[in-house]
């Protein structure tokens, strides 16, 4: 899997997490948890992370979408 997106932003989070399944692109966030740790203050940012044959689809579907300024560069 390669992290595609880190961000502290759980809206956004959640919008591209709806893109990627309606896509069928498999994903996962890690980090969800880390607000019991932090006491749900949002200092941990979340990361979002894409099944590697899905890398290059996924970021064309969020770069379409107008998120591609959210995408960490390509390794």
């Amino acid at each position: 899997m390669q992290e595609m997106v880190r961000t502290n932003d759980i809206v956004l989070l959640g919008a591209i997490e709806a893109l990627l399944t309606s896509a069928d692109i498999g994903h996962m966030v890690a980090d969800a948890h880390m607000s019991v740790l932090e006491g749900s203050i949002g200092v941990f940012p979340r990361r979002l992370l894409v099944v590697d044959e899905d890398v290059l689809r996924a970021r064309r579907l969020l770069t379409e979408a107008g998120f591609g300024a959210a995408l960490r560069d390509a390794d």
